[in-house]
């Protein structure tokens, strides 16, 4: 079992909150991560509405299937059985004891508003991602922490027969598929996850037509990552009414398969409609849905610009989650055409620009877009970073840096 390191605030939210959830993609490991914590550091009777025996008793009397169990639930696959929100919630406000509900669910209830609507106030609510690389490796990673410090970025290789940043992406993180060293064997798994998923998530969530539609949308979106989502493109590419690519476009949101970068503005007003970056949650299924499984393949293609981008966003997505920094993700881009790959931003406003290159070396055009963030932002960046597949952390000016990629794990 690979150590997941939300674990921590995990059980921190246990701790003091009424009902907690856990929610993210399918496969991420969410019911391996909740088991091992309610066998070990928070006792809680475990079920699954995955089970047909315990959703029918969940949705014929919400209410009495909740007053039965006593002591601590851990209920997985909670969405499958929204009529079960309103019993948890009536149930919470007779007795709000820490800890008494821990949740799970493949759907983001964010997006659901009946959903988490009936429980704000009364529940937390922690993503879990696909394995990150240190969770992999079994090091816990602080690399934004570092970037919002004074202390140096230190170059940090790795063994020289360690896994290559290609290996990296087409692996992903996904603890199934990431156990599979063929490529031919993650192909398999992947295919047969995006059919599993249209025919659970998405039918639970929505009475949706026309289903095989949706795997060609998500095969379009896998070709344009890291590019602005423009959903008039997207829906002339596809014949699809743009009423019913908005549709599928939350049930991919809803499901986490789909992840947004918002774009980052000083007007918060503006953010909210200038134009996100698309991302999917895992650059192994991205790279299998644009037919790029095997290093050599990749190597050579014009995915790998787009897909290195990719895995650096949700790496830092990841160790969003357990940061002390807990920063927002955006990106960045002027009327001129200046960019950032991926600008973090604190709680308290502070600014770090993050670049993304494939290349083994680096020069001074590679941080105009840092400057422009730069300039626009004075004291509020913190500094910039172009991330590279070279060895050594090389300054190119006050608060700007090339740092090996690896250090994102490695740190």
């Amino acid at each position: 079992m690979f150590k997941r390191h939300i674990s921590s605030r995990l059980l921190e939210a246990l701790a003091d909150s009424p009902v907690v959830l856990l929610h993210g993609a399918r496969q991420t490991g969410k019911s391996t991560l909740v088991q091992h914590i309610t066998s070990a550091d928070h006792p809680a009777r475990y079920l699954t509405l995955d089970d047909a025996s315990v959703l029918g008793a969940a949705t014929a009397d919400p209410a009495g299937f909740l007053a039965g169990i006593e002591g601590p639930i851990a209920l997985d696959e909670v969405q499958r059985a929204p009529e079960l929100f309103l019993a948890i919630k009536a149930d919470v406000d007779r007795n709000r004891k820490p800890g008494r509900y821990l949740l799970t669910g493949s759907a983001n209830v964010l997006m659901l508003p009946k959903l988490s609507e009936s429980l704000a106030g009364r529940m937390e609510i922690l993503p879990l991602w696909p394995l990150s690389q240190g969770e992999i490796a079994g090091r816990r990673e602080c690399f934004i922490d570092i970037l919002f410090t004074d202390k140096p970025i230190k170059a940090c290789a790795g063994t020289k027969d360690g896994p290559t940043l290609i290996d990296r992406i087409l692996r992903g993180g996904y603890p199934e598929a990431y156990r599979r060293a063929a490529p031919s064997r993650r192909r398999a798994w992947f295919n047969s996850y995006v059919s599993t998923m249209l025919q659970r998530d998405v039918r639970d969530l929505a009475n949706v037509n026309g289903l095989n539609a949706i795997p060609r949308l998500l095969t379009l979106l896998a070709s344009r990552i890291g590019s602005l989502l423009n959903q008039s493109e997207v829906s002339r590419s596809l014949g699809m009414p743009q009423t019913t690519l908005k549709r599928y476009m939350a049930l991919l949101e809803a499901t986490f398969l789909v992840q947004p970068l918002p774009a980052w503005s000083s007007n918060l007003g503006k953010r909210l409609v200038k134009s996100p970056k698309l991302y999917l949650n895992d650059t192994g299924l991205a790279g299998c849905l644009v037919g790029q499984v095997d290093e050599r393949g990749l190597r050579q293609s014009q995915f790998l610009g787009p897909l290195a981008e990719n895995f650096v966003v949700m790496e830092l997505r990841k160790q969003a989650t357990w940061s002390k920094t807990e920063p927002g993700l955006f990106h960045f881009r002027t009327l001129a055409g200046q960019e950032v790959d991926v600008v973090l931003e604190s709680p308290s406003g502070d600014l770090v620009g993050i670049e993304v290159k494939t290349g083994a070396a680096v020069g001074a055009g590679d941080f105009n877009g840092l400057r422009s963030l730069a300039e626009e932002t004075g004291n509020r960046f913190r500094q910039g970073v172009v991330l590279y597949q070279g060895h050594e952390t090389v300054p190119f000016g006050k608060n700007l840096h090339a740092v090996p990629m690896e250090a994102i794990w490695r740190s």
